[in-house]
């Protein structure tokens, strides 16, 4: 059974970088895993995302995986550590999709998760805590990623939170509701 971390936070918390210094931590090739897709249109999101290939170790594996996160950790093997960044994108590429076949792939990464033999670091986004959004669209991603984060949470070994600057150990010091 693998070793599932998740790490979660406000934006510019500091996930990601919490999240990559356990992934050399860990001693083992990473296999880091994406989330995220290039948007020409979008400057600011582009610089983002050179920005993250940038802090990324060169010999760290990179897979771009938007959609099917379940059967992209299957065939890693367990002497890598895998790094998925981020929960909070993968959600908002699936949500013009249907809700069933949503709950289905959600499914299928659980799964996945729960049978992969590597150390599994996740990155989410905490969305809940800001104004409840005015658009359908926006609340879907809201709970989506809520409920997400919450499964996640309910089958990781460790969960921390990052907020201005520090990581918190809250499966030390919190008490697990699943």
């Amino acid at each position: 059974m693998s070793n599932v971390v998740l790490v979660t936070g406000g934006a510019n918390s500091g996930k990601s970088e919490w999240g990559e210094s356990l992934a050399i931590e860990s001693q083992k090739s990473v296999v880091y895993i994406a989330t995220a897709t290039k948007n020409d249109d979008d400057a600011e999101w582009t610089q983002k995302i050179l920005e993250h290939q940038q802090r990324r170790p060169k010999y760290w594996q990179t897979l771009e995986i938007p959609l099917f996160l379940g059967s992209s950790i299957e065939p890693i093997t367990e002497d890598n550590c895998i790094l998925i960044d981020s929960l909070g994108t993968w959600v908002a590429n699936w949500l013009e999709k249907d809700e069933v076949l949503w709950q289905q792939e959600v499914e299928k990464f659980r799964s996945s998760l729960e049978n992969s033999p590597c150390e599994i670091i996740l990155i989410a986004e905490e969305t809940g805590w800001g104004i409840v959004p005015a658009y359908e669209l926006g609340r879907l991603f809201r709970t989506r990623l809520g409920k997400l984060t919450r499964l996640m949470g309910g089958i990781a070994n460790t969960v921390y939170l990052t907020i201005g600057g520090y990581a918190v150990d809250i499966s030390k010091i919190g008490v697990k509701l699943l």
